[in-house]
């Protein structure tokens, strides 16, 4: 019983990085970093792993800026 809550619990904050790394990464990370203004698709996507990891400290330094 504990071990599925765990599971879905992990499933959740994966679901959630995922929505939160789409929008982060196609309007967010240029006002964080200046210098990714004009990067490609192929950047943004070596990104998307890590975003979706960290998205609550990503989430609050968005939202302090």
């Amino acid at each position: 019983m504990i071990a599925e809550w765990v599971v879905y619990g992990a499933f959740a904050y994966a679901a959630c990085g995922l929505v939160f790394a789409i929008a982060f990464l196609t309007r967010g990370v240029e006002q964080l970093d200046p210098q990714t203004r004009g990067t490609g698709i192929g950047f943004r996507l070596l990104l998307l792993p890590g975003t979706a990891a960290l998205w609550p400290l990503l989430l609050s330094k968005w939202m302090r800026s």
